[in-house]
């Protein structure tokens, strides 16, 4: 360095505070155009030279709203500073967040005279060091010994960051070594610790933890709750929810929308009304998550019309997609296919723009509508009108409402020219439009296209099953079932209500219930009585070559039968009945509660695997359609 410039570098820190330019860069500095005029007045006075101004013009120019557009400049910048200090090398860092913070980290260690990095240049590398990134886990493995070899590995801040890099890259095992081996622990470290499990699915390793945390945040509760929710395990979910609230820990959004989520697989609606108050009396901030969980939960515990309700109260203030898409889901199961199709010409007037999530919602409103024409139009205008390239999911409902309208060639022909391998699922809306049409030839081709591309997929051979059925081929049908027994992968029939807050489950022909033997006396005088109002069992539903009366006693069984009569002995007269099941409604109990809905003068709420179906004064919302 030249010694002039050494010389005027000396009168630096006596400039830093006098100099009038330097306090021109504060907080009014808060724009583009204005950081440029400090640029400007920083290089016209010289003041250039010196490793502040642009260090200050830098952290600016970083803390604009949208920041990342900016980094060209930032880039330019510092590499047009003399010396630039460790601050500005760790901001760059860290509004990089990619490949290129890597690229600054090396330069940091190879460029002479330059500042050695601190805690928080290595939380900043090892937070980019993600595989969205297009990283390979050994960059990661080398900064991790530059941790090491500079003393930083008992480090707070740098453990927190190496147990949360491990995690994005789903190294369990090492995110637990470098969590065990640090010295020092917050919440956050073991909340992050706690992530690493949920992420990886091993929710029974992440509850172990969480009982062992010392102290527990909001963050804890929820990110425990959000491992249940993800794997499934709704019920555990709503139970920690439970001793959360004991424990006095108030739920954020966050939670708040994870747990809606368990009351909506779960259909329980007392439940999710009283979130619902908790987020009017705490005044908890309707983010547009919270807003489409919250639509989401009353429409799939059958208010759908409360569902639409808080919708239009919300949606003239809300952008976002994510409410239209809950509201055009809710529509597209309830039947209510005409009115998806009218809130999704209002969201397009709205300028709210769709997603691949809207046409899945769409296309299944126009399948159960039979909305044929309007369909094919929508299922084109993803590509044409939005550039969204179709998923496998899309092509499934393609498939399914062509399937269902009686197009099964059209529908074959779709799937042989879709541009990835087709699943089973997709497969299997054809075999079930196969089925519904009596096409037993090409039901039979796809059934054992489906065994061989998914030989543990049990739906698509139960439907098999049900074709041979019903053309009597009783031997073909024995033989189909035989393989599902001899698999052990059949998931049997479960249907569930919840009663005064408690939920209730019932398996086909259930007998572990305390109440069973009431329940199943109900179930035989009920029986009797829908036979006296005119129904006739659908005897064609059963399996077996057995005689009608076994049938009859076998569909009887059935587990939303069982959870029906529960139902209606637990609750008040004319008290809607709400009943989820796991798996599609079979032809008996659609037309039993039909009945049931009849004698009993009961409005009666099923939701099953596909649909709702709203059964009152005899009719069903379906329309004997699903």
């Amino acid at each position: 360095m030249p010694a002039a410039v050494k010389a005027h570098l000396q009168l630096f820190p006596f400039i830093s505070r006098q100099h009038p330019i330097l306090s021109l860069l504060g907080d009014s500095c808060n724009s583009l155009s204005k950081i440029k005029q400090g640029h400007a007045l920083v290089i016209t006075s010289g003041l250039a030279i010196h490793p502040f101004p642009p260090s200050k013009l830098l952290q600016l120019l970083l803390s604009l709203p949208d920041s990342s557009s900016l980094l060209t400049y930032a880039d330019l910048l510092f590499h047009h500073s003399p010396s630039p200090p460790l601050f500005s090398y760790n901001c760059l860092i860290k509004a990089h967040s990619s490949q290129a913070s890597l690229l600054l980290f090396r330069s940091l260690l190879q460029a002479q005279s330059a500042p050695l990095p601190n805690q928080y240049t290595l939380t900043f590398v090892l937070a980019a060091c993600r595989p969205d990134n297009g990283l390979e886990l050994n960059d990661a493995e080398q900064i991790r010994c530059h941790v090491i070899h500079r003393g930083f590995d008992s480090n707070l801040f740098v453990s927190n960051a190496l147990v949360q890099m491990y995690g994005a890259w789903g190294a369990v095992h090492n995110a637990r070594k470098v969590f065990d081996e640090c010295l020092q622990r917050d919440c956050f470290s073991w909340n992050l610790m706690v992530g690493v499990y949920v992420g990886s699915g091993d929710v029974d390793l992440a509850r172990r933890l969480f009982d062992q945390m010392p102290e527990r945040d909001v963050v804890s509760w929820s990110t425990l709750i959000a491992g249940y929710v993800q794997t499934g395990r709704f019920l555990e979910a709503m139970q920690l929810f439970h001793m959360m609230q004991i424990a006095d820990a108030e739920p954020n959004e966050f939670t708040l929308t994870i747990v809606l989520t368990a009351c909506a697989n779960l259909v329980a609606l007392d439940q999710g009304k009283w979130i619902h108050s908790y987020i009017k009396k705490a005044k908890i901030k309707m983010n547009d998550r919270l807003l489409a969980s919250l639509i989401d939960m009353y429409a799939k515990c059958g208010e759908i019309d409360f569902a639409s309700k808080i919708f239009n109260e919300f949606v003239s203030s809300n952008q976002s997609v994510h409410p239209w898409n809950s509201m055009l889901t809710g529509f597209a199961i309830h039947g209510c296919s005409t009115k998806a199709i009218e809130l999704f010409q209002r969201m397009i007037d709205k300028n709210v723009v769709p997603n691949k999530v809207t046409f899945v919602s769409l296309l299944n409103a126009c399948s159960h509508g039979r909305f044929l024409e309007k369909g094919r139009l929508y299922f084109n205008m993803m590509k044409s009108t939005y550039c969204i390239e179709r998923e496998v999911e899309h092509y499934g409902c393609i498939v399914d409402l062509l399937g269902r309208a009686g197009f099964l060639q059209e529908a074959e022909e779709i799937i042989s020219n879709m541009p990835m391998l087709p699943d089973a699922r997709t497969w299997g809306a054809l075999l079930n439009a196969c089925r519904i049409h009596k096409d037993m030839k090409r039901g039979e081709r796809i059934g054992k296209l489906i065994k061989e591309l998914e030989p543990s997929n049990v739906g698509c051979r139960v439907l098999l099953a049900n074709i041979y059925s019903g053309y009597g081929r009783w031997n073909d049908a024995k033989d189909v079932r035989k393989s599902i027994d001899a698999d052990g992968r059949k998931i049997p029939g479960c249907s569930s209500i919840e009663v005064n807050g408690v939920f209730h489950q019932f398996l086909v022909g259930d007998r572990s219930h305390p109440h069973t033997k009431f329940i199943y006396s109900f179930l035989d005088d009920m029986t009797t009585k829908l036979k006296v109002a005119g129904y006739v069992p659908e005897v064609g539903e059963v399996l077996l070559d057995v005689d009608d009366e076994d049938k009859e006693t076998a569909l009887s069984r059935h587990s939303e039968k069982l959870a029906i009569a529960f139902g209606i002995l637990n609750t008040i007269t004319g008290a809607p009945i709400r009943i989820m099941k796991n798996l599609r409604i079979c032809l008996d109990c659609h037309l039993a509660t039909k009945f049931i809905s009849i004698v009993y003068e009961r409005e009666i709420i099923v939701r099953d695997r596909i649909r709702f179906h709203h059964f009152k004064n005899g009719f069903c919302s379906c329309g004997d359609y699903w």
